[in-house]
């Protein structure tokens, strides 16, 4: 592979990225300094979405955990949180995620979102630090607009990425944590569906039927916990969720599915639910094929974790905190054996995939998403087809020795 000069030399990658955290440092200083009443000038609360998870374990802890699935019983126990804020959100997630915060609401507002967050990043962190190390990767790492996106609104992306990471990092050394770390991360069942396709890809059983009870048995617990009544308004608030985003509700600019590039440009429903199908089909079978042809673990994890955007039309803007995980992969890969012409760009492009994906879409009626994620893709199967042809000719040279 080339390894020629490049502009994005190591003077560049120490400069940039602390010029982008001093930004974001920025910013969220000045967001700070106008927020009035825990919420900004658009009435968006702190931490904007986590204001869901405590109105949630809020109605939870006083004995109605399934109101949490009625928007107007939800707007209102967000309002005890947050007097100020004039932003609706719902609540969408089965009641093994119920477990994750029924906690939180036992603590004021403001300690419980700085409980969660930082508990969280220190659980992404933690996995992140498996894959790499050294001041460069840090820097790149804390100045990632995925982290800060996901930080600002108060997500749980630190959490699904973490778990699909740490399943990623032990299936092959330890199947059954990797199972139970797979089956967690089915408090957001649309993220974890490419897991089956990997693990049936080599034949991974235990982790398969590890994941699969734990995913069961995490459910059953929510659900005797919290009620029966919770399920079925968890099952009952599914079809909502579907209209939210066939209809924009969800603003399409944050989503960086094929399903919302093709909204976005005014094409009917099932039409954009076909095109959707057909490129989630592509990304199942080069998944398929990695981890069925390629031992390399780095591009088998950036495979998965960059198809999954590509498979569920239900992904938004701070779900791309998961980018971290290939951007590091593939960069290691790159390090390793050297550069192809573009690769670079891709990874640059990924980095500030969540920082540019909701203005560029505002500004242009454009969803950047689906591009930059399948040029990821393309460039881990790429390099996943060179790694197998050389384990290949490798094994055939041993064995004609």
């Amino acid at each position: 592979m080339k390894t020629d000069a490049h502009w994005l030399n190591r003077e560049r990658l120490t400069m940039y990225p602390r010029i982008f955290l001093a930004v974001f440092l920025v910013f969220g200083l000045l967001w700070l300094f106008l927020l009035k009443n825990m919420s900004d000038l658009k009435w968006v609360p702190f931490g904007a979405d986590f204001i869901t998870f405590w109105a949630a374990s809020h109605l939870a802890l006083t004995g109605h955990a399934s109101d949490a699935y009625n928007i107007r019983v939800l707007f209102k126990a967000q309002q005890i949180a947050v007097p100020a804020s004039q932003s609706i959100y719902a609540w969408f997630y089965p009641p093994s995620f119920y477990l994750v915060v029924l906690p939180l609401a036992l603590l004021p507002y403001l300690a419980a979102y700085w409980a969660f967050m930082l508990s969280t990043l220190g659980c992404y962190l933690l996995v992140l630090r498996r894959i790499f190390r050294g001041n460069t990767a840090m820097w790149c790492l804390a100045s990632f607009s995925g982290l800060w996106l996901n930080l600002f609104c108060g997500q749980n992306a630190f959490l699904t990425a973490a778990l699909a990471g740490a399943a990623l990092l032990t299936i092959e050394r330890r199947p059954f944590l990797a199972g139970l770390f797979i089956g967690l991360l089915a408090i957001k069942p649309h993220l974890a569906m490419l897991f089956p396709v990997a693990l049936l890809a080599i034949g991974a059983w235990r982790t398969l039927i590890t994941a699969a009870v734990t995913a069961i048995t995490f459910m059953a617990i929510g659900t005797v916990t919290l009620g029966t009544a919770v399920l079925k308004a968890f099952l009952a608030s599914l079809g909502d969720a579907r209209l939210v985003v066939e209809y924009g509700t969800l603003a399409w600019k944050k989503m960086p599915s094929v399903f919302a590039f093709m909204r976005l440009l005014g094409t009917p429903v099932t039409w954009a639910y076909a095109i959707h199908f057909v490129v989630a089909v592509m990304a199942v079978i080069v998944v398929w094929r990695v981890w069925r042809h390629c031992r390399n673990r780095n591009l088998r994890g950036a495979a998965l974790m960059t198809a999954t955007f590509l498979v569920s039309p239900y992904v938004l803007d701070y779900d791309l905190a998961w980018l971290a995980f290939p951007i590091a992969w593939l960069a290691l890969d790159g390090l390793r054996t050297g550069w192809l012409r573009g690769e670079r760009e891709v990874l640059v492009a990924a980095w500030l995939l969540p920082l540019l994906l909701a203005p560029i879409a505002g500004a242009l009626k454009l969803q950047i998403g689906p591009f930059v994620l399948c040029s990821l893709l393309w460039m881990t199967y790429r390099r996943a087809t060179a790694a197998a042809s050389m384990t290949g000719a490798l094994a055939s040279d041993s064995h004609a020795d």
